[in-house]
């Protein structure tokens, strides 16, 4: 398994893929991790060459890339995840002569702002994905609405090799919080009031995750709700001083706006969410949204964008409620986004019954046993 995320270094939906679909492989095979960062004992690291320390971050994690080939050797299928592992697994597979499965999860095509983050190298990273999916003997596609575009970005690829297989959630981790909330609890400690209503954010600031559409829409939700913005690790200084600007704005305009750079650990994002009337994703692009999945199996509505794979996780009128996302229309999707929260917080009951369709949802069609079962099937059918 070939990724550039690994606990305890993990940062977006990629890496709660990698970590929980290696954790029930282990189940059915024998599987090395193989990926970036820091020394850790979970898995084997591979760093950057120190002769291009400082060098465009494409550059550099190419030459991780290099070594973790090295490091592949006697493996019967090497999987990669993201760009960043993409040409490590495409040479894995010509130089030993094994299946190279790749599991797609963004496409560079589709997220043109990350050249914002990485000018030229995102040149670079395009050719890297587009090289590693077209040869890949297999790719697997996170949702249906990602298989259509994988197709659709990389037209030369023979459709009868995109596999989908939905990304999931393990709800034995991520489940509704019922404790009373003490002085001691994660809301008391941030200074949110649990009884009040709480719409919830939880993403990077990154332009594909749409905060600073939320943050316009926040200005017409209603004068009681709290909004709760877990939210940091900017892809650039230029769009974190941007959304900065924006919640101060906020903040000055209306009551309640609590913003959470840190990465909180886990079970404090689940005391959120369960507390939560409301979790939205305004996202501009995404593949499927595992951020949604944590929220429904917290038993929380979600107001979310019709993005992507977003439609085939929040069932619209049942689950929660989706909004239009039009790039030529951001005034509208903000309006709309504004009403659908307020929507749910004047309706506290049938936000309720969302939530727990949603948590039972989770259950039903994104376990991790399925989907490790049909990653092994996509292996057995490239060996």
């Amino acid at each position: 398994m070939m990724t550039r995320e690994y606990p305890p270094e993990v940062y977006g939906g990629a890496g709660v893929h990698v970590t929980e679909l290696v954790r029930h492989l282990r189940q059915l095979a024998t599987v090395d991790v193989l990926c970036m960062g820091a020394p850790r004992e979970t898995a084997e690291v591979f760093g950057i060459d120190p002769a291009l320390e400082g060098a465009n971050a494409a550059l550099t994690t190419l030459s991780a890339d290099l070594r973790m080939v090295v490091g592949a050797a006697g493996a019967d299928v090497v999987h990669s995840h993201t760009w960043y592992t993409g040409l490590a697994g495409h040479l894995a597979g010509e130089l030993y002569g094994v299946p190279h499965v790749l599991t797609a999860h963004s496409l560079e095509p589709r997220r043109p702002w990350k050249a914002e983050q990485l000018g030229g190298g995102y040149r670079i990273s395009s050719w890297v994905e587009r090289n590693a999916v077209e040869y890949a003997d297999a790719v697997i596609a996170v949702s249906s609405g990602m298989g259509a575009d994988v197709l659709d970005a990389y037209p030369r690829l023979d459709p009868a090799r995109v596999h989908v297989v939905r990304n999931g959630i393990d709800t034995g981790t991520w489940h509704p919080v019922t404790e009373p909330f003490t002085e001691e609890s994660t809301l008391r400690a941030l200074g949110i009031d649990p009884d009040r209503p709480i719409v919830a954010f939880v993403g990077r600031i990154t332009r594909q995750k749409g905060v600073r559409h939320l943050v316009a829409a926040a200005h017409a939700f209603d004068p009681d709700i709290q909004l709760v913005l877990c939210a940091g690790a900017p892809d650039t200084p230029e769009i974190g001083a941007e959304i900065a600007a924006a919640v101060e704005q906020l903040s000055t305009d209306r009551a309640g706006v609590h913003w959470i750079q840190e990465m909180l650990p886990q079970p404090r994002i689940d005391e959120i969410l369960s507390a939560a009337t409301v979790f939205v994703c305004p996202s501009i692009y995404e593949p499927l949204g595992i951020v949604n999945l944590e929220a429904m199996a917290c038993g929380t509505a979600v107001v979310a964008s019709d993005v992507g794979g977003i439609p085939e996780v929040v069932d619209d009128g049942v689950t929660g409620l989706l909004v239009h996302y039009d790039a030529d229309r951001d005034e509208d999707f903000e309006r709309d986004l504004a009403a659908a929260v307020n929507t749910l917080v004047r309706d506290p009951q049938r936000a309720a019954a969302m939530g727990v369709a949603g948590r039972e949802r989770t259950i039903a069609e994104f376990s991790w046993d399925s989907i490790a079962e049909q990653t092994i099937a996509v292996y057995d059918s490239v060996r």
